[in-house]
């Protein structure tokens, strides 16, 4: 995916199409081609834009869930933009609820996708067993239903940041942060229409976690797709997409109606 990496101040960000804003918070092993299908798809419609969360650049008291969703906010205010629809993949989805519960008049609706926030078989704990490449490859596939999808090329990615001892803490840091900042019954204080898709396999956050977004969060829907893991966007693009895409068409004729009126 050759996307022009654009920056302001010390932000980095992918900003394609017009439209609404759609901003796209990837997880903890994210790399931009998780957004690859999505941002193809989406940019015809809206204006599709995918910040560089500073993962391994926050200092250690701000690496964590809340840190990061205040650097969201600070680019968000930076970039000036309104109107937007924050959708978010695994720590991703996290920080967006984070973000939305702080500043909920901004955003017009909410999109999660295999989130962390009230459960997740933890990474953090095991995960960096530095320097074995076999591992990291077993792992990486745990995220899809397809091992198939955990191509060499996002293997090496994983394994290139899990050999880098500094990252390594970070991660822990920031998975320790993503268990202990569980939210619970102030997801129902959200208002924002929200929807939630889910992997039928995902094992990192089961469809149970799902299921429990849905009962908390008053105005959400649920959607699960099958034989797909943690990262439907991924998996199954061309169904997470036309979900999503149906999803936002019906919100805005929802708003077009109550104009009218």
């Amino acid at each position: 995916m050759n996307y022009e990496i654009k920056t302001q101040g010390k932000f980095r960000f992918i900003e394609e199409g017009e439209g609404e804003p759609v901003i796209l918070l990837h997880g903890l092993f994210g790399a931009l081609s998780n957004f690859s299908g999505l941002l193809e798809y989406f940019k015809a419609y809206n204006k599709v834009v995918i910040p560089m969360l500073p993962l391994f650049d926050l200092n250690i008291l701000e690496t964590s869930v809340g840190g990061l969703a205040k650097y969201v906010h600070k680019f968000i205010e930076t970039r000036g933009y309104t109107n937007y629809h924050l959708m978010g993949n695994s720590l991703g989805g996290h920080v967006a609820l984070v973000y939305i519960l702080k500043h909920p008049e901004r955003v017009k609706s909410l999109i999660l996708t295999g989130s962390s926030g009230l459960f997740e078989n933890g990474m953090g704990e095991t995960y960096p067993k530095r320097g074995n490449y076999e591992y990291i490859q077993k792992k990486t596939e745990l995220t899809f239903y397809d091992p198939a999808m955990a191509t060499k090329e996002l293997v090496d990615e994983v394994f290139e940041i899990t050999s880098n001892r500094l990252k390594v803490i970070k991660i822990i840091t920031l998975a320790k942060s993503a268990i202990r900042h569980n939210l619970g019954e102030e997801l129902r204080t959200i208002e924002a229409p929200t929807l939630l898709i889910w992997g039928n396999n995902d094992t990192i956050t089961p469809p149970m976690v799902g299921e429990e977004f849905h009962k908390l969060i008053p105005n959400s829907e649920l959607h699960f797709i099958d034989k797909c893991g943690h990262a439907p966007m991924m998996e199954v693009p061309d169904e997470f997409n036309r979900i999503m895409h149906d999803f936002l068409k019906r919100l805005n004729s929802k708003a077009v109606g109550a104009n009218a009126g």
